[in-house]
């Protein structure tokens, strides 16, 4: 490790003292940019990942100089992946800057890649209101790429976050968007039921009978195999029990489709907001009575 360490230095020395001497301004920025490469991968090597960061933020800038943008965003992406493991606003701004040459050059499904991974790196560090920015980003940038499949995993990342977010109407923008697609696709349909449930249950969130029910007819008209459905027939209890300001039939009702088919806790989160609001509604009357 400690031999390591010491070649690492040891080429960033000879880097900087080819960028201070003379020479030819190409070559010169070029004898830098391979020294400072080996010395970024021994300081990897020796698990040095602030200076192997550093240093190959030190090779972009070569590459710059050289108008080499592809290796410059590529050289980004390696300091962003040696910061990930200490500092996660380092690695969103070494992605920001290989994001925009890549964009720069042409190259839009690197840029959407690199936005995903932003988008991840937020999540993984619980800021949800970061990783809609770019896991939308991430999204329009596959649309325009026509990789639909990578777009809609992006956007139903959205609409979870915004859900929590009590950004309910934008996640039933999504749920209902993806669903209308995937009735189209063999392979995709078998998930429609799942999406309109995730839709339904963000209508229950905003707390209007009439538009609860007004959903599910639109959805019936969406997909008639629907209201034939374990997740149809939840959302219409649900909203029944909401309508007569009964919280033991709500609880009842949830507890009848967990047994058979399990809620998740994006699904329960969003539930016990819905049971909490009815709750308040059932004890205001009571203090009216």
């Amino acid at each position: 490790m400690g031999d390591q360490l010491a070649r690492a230095e040891d080429f960033e020395k000879q880097a900087e003292k080819k960028l201070s001497g003379w020479g030819l301004f190409g070559s010169k920025f070029e004898d830098a940019a391979d020294l400072f490469d080996k010395s970024a991968n021994y300081f990897r090597l020796a698990k040095s990942w602030d200076k192997a960061g550093s240093t190959y933020i030190k090779l972009a800038n070569c590459h710059l100089k050289l108008e080499s943008k592809h290796e410059a965003a590529q050289a980004y992406v390696d300091a962003a992946h040696c910061y990930k493991k200490t500092n996660i606003n380092e690695s969103v701004s070494c992605l920001n800057n290989a994001v925009n040459l890549f964009c720069e050059i042409g190259r839009l499904s690197m840029a959407a890649r690199y936005l995903k991974e932003i988008a991840e790196l937020y999540e993984s560090e619980q800021n949800i209101e970061q990783a809609v920015v770019y896991f939308e980003k991430a999204a329009d940038f596959y649309e325009n790429e026509e990789v639909s499949t990578t777009a809609n995993q992006c956007k139903l990342k959205v609409a979870q976050f915004a859900a929590q977010l009590e950004q309910y109407q934008k996640s039933i923008e999504i749920y209902e968007d993806i669903a209308r697609q995937s009735l189209n696709n063999n392979l995709l349909k078998y998930g429609v039921k799942g999406h309109l449930l995730n839709a339904g249950i963000c209508q229950l969130c905003k707390g209007d009978v009439i538009t609860i029910t007004n959903a599910l007819e639109k959805y019936q008209e969406l997909d008639p195999t629907f209201s034939g459905t374990r997740e149809y027939r939840l959302l219409a209890d649900i909203a029944d029990a909401i309508d007569e300001e009964d919280v033991g039939k709500f609880t009842t009702v949830i507890k009848e489709f967990d047994s058979m088919s399990h809620l998740d806790s994006w699904k329960t989160t969003l539930l016990l907001r819905v049971k909490e609001k009815l709750k308040a509604k059932e004890l205001e009357e009571d203090d009216l009575t």
